[in-house]
């Protein structure tokens, strides 16, 4: 991990790098960096880094034990809207067992599908894509469900296996495509009946929809998906404020008994 910080604002710099430390180098219920450890780690002051301590605690990723330090929260699965870090990673990472069941793997033709997709994609009638239809279960509970559609031209030897896994993970490592991000829109809805089963819900509860648009780094459009949050499950955090403090919504597991 690099550890300097030499561009501004140093306290936005400073939480990102806090946060893609927490992503990649630890684990649910690992004690965190003191303060002081984190001014001495990233050449920051010490009220910098007590200011990026204290907005990952009041955020969720941390919790402060008494008379013990710092520790990563046990119950946070966290979604970051500016963030591809697979389900499979953060659930790990949150001290979660995550599987995934596929429902759906096969290819179609873009005259299959709706035809506002074409453009969303940018592809012909003709030209093929991967459908996979997916639950992401963390320690057995259902709490996404997916329905994806993936352009068939960047990753022609996607297998089910693979479709099992992280698809982000089989996308860099094993095809060796280089996502650059993705659009996102967040609603509010109700699920179907169809997709209430799925999840092991009931017809007609809230969830959260996420409707995304992936792109590789030369922006061409790698994925549609549209994605379903159990709304007892997951809840969407936001901070608002100045620009440089300001962080987008960003969704966890619930905590539960």
């Amino acid at each position: 991990m690099d550890t300097s910080l030499v561009r501004s604002p140093v306290y936005q710099q400073l939480n990102q790098r806090l946060r893609a430390a927490l992503a990649t180098e630890y684990r649910s219920g690992d004690q965190f960096l003191t303060e002081r450890e984190v001014a001495e780690k990233f050449q920051v002051s010490r009220a910098t880094a007590n200011k990026s301590l204290a907005s990952l605690v009041s955020e969720g990723f941390l919790e402060f034990r008494k008379g013990l330090g710092t520790f990563v929260r046990r119950d946070v699965i966290d979604y970051d809207v500016r963030s591809l870090v697979s389900f499979t990673e953060k659930a790990r990472a949150a001290g979660k067992k995550p599987s995934t069941e596929l429902l759906t793997f096969g290819k179609l033709t873009a005259a299959e599908v709706d035809e506002s997709l074409h453009a969303a994609l940018s592809v012909e009638p003709s030209d093929e894509l991967w459908e996979l239809d997916r639950i992401r279960l963390a320690d057995g509970v259902p709490v996404i469900f997916e329905h994806r559609y993936v352009v068939q031209r960047h990753c022609p030897k996607l297998t089910k296996s693979q479709a099992e896994g992280s698809l982000y993970r089989t996308w860099t490592e094993t095809h060796g495509l280089k996502i650059g991000g993705a659009n996102e829109v967040i609603r509010a809805v109700l699920l179907s009946t169809r997709e209430a089963k799925h999840l092991q819900a009931t017809a007609k509860s809230p969830a959260l929809e996420v409707v995304s648009i992936g792109y590789l780094e030369d922006d061409s459009p790698l994925w549609w998906e549209r994605t379903l949050y159990r709304g007892d499950q997951y809840e969407f955090h936001s901070r608002l404020g100045p620009i440089q403090s300001a962080t987008p919504a960003r969704g966890r597991l619930r905590a539960t008994d």
